[in-house]
């Protein structure tokens, strides 16, 4: 056994543990922290299967902007346990089937798919998903839609500049 597959079944373990915790934990702040260290999970996900571009900007974007912003929502929300509406049975219920129809797939699928284990993706390059790659073909084959949604981002930048500003 590699490295890589320790490495896989290491980061594997912690996102399905992480994504528990998210949903296990009592405090919201908790969750979140948790949901944090799933993101890094993926991200080395994504650092294994030779996709650095997708992995910064699921660490920069989710790890960083998103939950930040989750963050403040959260703490500006002043969340009690007084306020939280107690759940009745048949809700309780609903979830716990639901709970075990999903795990009923999930065991399902990990049988059918139990021969394709030893099979890899078979690459023709391995520059693939590099970032210098990526940037050679983002800035010659496809330089138009690149500006076009650079455009639209500043537009969007600038109507909500307006519409946040008070009168």
């Amino acid at each position: 056994m590699g490295i890589t597959t320790i490495l896989f079944w290491f980061l594997s373990a912690l996102a399905l543990l992480s994504a528990i915790m998210v949903l296990a934990s009592k405090n919201p702040i908790h969750s979140i922290l948790w949901l944090i260290a799933v993101f890094f999970a993926i991200s080395g996900h994504y650092i294994l299967l030779n996709a650095q571009f997708l992995a910064i900007v699921n660490l920069i974007v989710y790890a960083g902007a998103i939950m930040v912003l989750f963050l403040f929502v959260i703490m500006l929300m002043n969340l009690n346990s007084h306020t939280e509406p107690q759940k009745n049975i048949w809700m309780k219920l609903a979830g716990v089937i639901s709970g075990g129809i999903l795990f009923t797939i999930l065991i399902s699928v990990i049988r059918s798919s139990a021969d394709m284990v030893n099979r890899t993706a078979q690459l023709k390059e391995g520059n693939i998903g590099l970032i210098n790659t990526l940037g050679k073909v983002l800035f010659s084959d496809y330089v138009i839609p690149f500006e076009i949604s650079s455009v639209l981002f500043l537009s969007a930048m600038v109507g909500a500049v307006v519409i946040g500003k008070k009168n």
